[in-house]
């Protein structure tokens, strides 16, 4: 069943979206699908359908609490050791979520960016993925970036290959590179690192996630599995964040 994406009277009263301190970036390692679907005595295929659901609420309260950037970890480069029907499902999802909500999304004025090797990916993954880049190419709203065949060792990697080629070709100054340069290299290139990252399903790892970005990004981590993450469960996440304070390694007068 669709979901709208802003049906507020699905929200509580009480909830509120003020903007003082608000992340600008919150990126989501979304755990939790598989074990909700056995929970419920259901197939995977089942949890990793409801998860999309709980994408289409967390988009529309990052969008009301002003959030910047939001991206999701939706597929990982380690995802492919996962039986072949699992995988087969999970990469439809992408193609089956767009062609639904894509129309709302640019009506919101929503940003569509992948982040990954799509290279490796099935053709109509691509091809949808593509065609919604696209699509909210002009928009300059949310942007919502899907990490999809997405691993951080093999971007950083590839990132140094390809730096290293600009060296040998003159393109680039030994001497002269820094940390700033060389983020430029990462498929992240031009976005802001996360000022947040959250974890569902009770995990307390990177998992291979934006090792560079997260360099000095606040963690929140919930036992809650990402089919039961609720607006509310974001709000609070986003409340957490504003009461920490971000030294980056200095002191704070």
């Amino acid at each position: 069943m669709k979901i709208p994406f802003f049906n507020t009277n699905q929200l509580e009263e009480s909830f509120h979206y003020p903007e003082d301190n608000t992340p600008e970036h919150v990126a989501i390692i979304m755990d939790g699908n598989g074990r909700w679907a056995e929970n419920q005595g259901l197939p995977r295929a089942a949890g990793h359908q409801e998860g999309v659901s709980t994408i289409v609420k967390i988009v529309k309260t990052a969008i009301k609490s002003k959030v910047k950037v939001l991206t999701l970890y939706a597929f990982s480069t380690e995802n492919w050791k996962r039986p072949r029907h699992e995988i087969d499902f999970i990469l439809k999802l992408p193609k089956e979520f767009l062609s639904i909500y894509l129309p709302e999304l640019i009506a919101q004025n929503v940003r569509i960016d992948a982040i990954g090797d799509m290279n490796a990916l099935p053709f109509f993954t691509r091809e949808a993925i593509q065609h919604a880049i696209e699509r909210t190419g002009d928009n300059d709203g949310l942007q919502l970036n899907f990490a999809l065949n997405y691993g951080s060792r093999h971007e950083i990697l590839n990132a140094m290959k390809t730096m290293i080629g600009d060296i040998n070709k003159g393109k680039l100054s030994l001497d002269e590179l820094n940390e700033q340069q060389f983020s430029g290299y990462l498929y992240t290139a031009g976005v802001k690192d996360p000022d947040l990252l959250i974890r569902t399903g009770g995990e307390k790892r990177l998992s291979n996630f934006l090792l560079w970005q997260l360099a000095y990004t606040e963690f929140w981590f919930t036992d809650v599995l990402w089919p039961d993450f609720s607006e509310k469960e974001f709000l609070h996440a986003l409340e957490k964040y504003r009461q920490r304070e971000r030294r980056y390694g200095g002191i704070l007068k």
